[in-house]
């Protein structure tokens, strides 16, 4: 286990996660397909020639999941209870195939649960950038987190 407990974090702890991983072709067909999400902007690359982008833009979905996966390791894993939201999901820039993403985590809120006494609420803000230090996505994530015992 390598999460952390909820005593272990507190308000403005910052993490820059060491994985990092390049978006392949393969991973935009894939969720694009999987969701059932037929968008030419992820999948066709005649059109997306002609679109804004100039190529294939990667499903935002894929991105955003990539982010938290990426911070799960040194966040929650094994301490987890649930995830209880994701707000103020943004996407300033776009990703396309081959870009390479990190991600950074602050803790910007904690609590004690009220209705789990062996509980506590962190609140994530996650960050994640391309190669270019560009953010590419963002948001906030509520987790319901395993307290030591008391």
């Amino acid at each position: 286990m390598t999460g952390r407990w909820f005593e272990d974090w507190g308000v403005g702890d910052a993490i820059v996660h060491p994985i990092h991983r390049t978006v392949t072709e393969t991973d935009n067909l894939l969720i694009s397909t999987l969701t059932h999400n037929p968008q030419p902007l992820h999948l066709d690359a005649e059109y997306a020639a002609k679109s804004d982008f100039g190529r294939i833009l990667v499903n935002g979905t894929f991105t955003f999941a990539l982010m938290v996966g990426l911070s799960v390791e040194e966040t929650t894993l094994g301490t987890l209870i649930a995830n209880l939201g994701y707000d103020k999901v943004r996407m300033p820039k776009p990703v396309f195939i081959g870009d390479t993403l990190n991600v950074e985590t602050e803790v910007v809120e904690l609590r004690v649960s009220e209705s789990r006494p062996g509980a506590g609420i962190v609140t994530f803000a996650h960050r994640a950038k391309n190669q270019h230090g560009d953010v590419v996505c963002e948001c906030l994530r509520t987790a319901l987190v395993r307290r030591r015992e008391q």
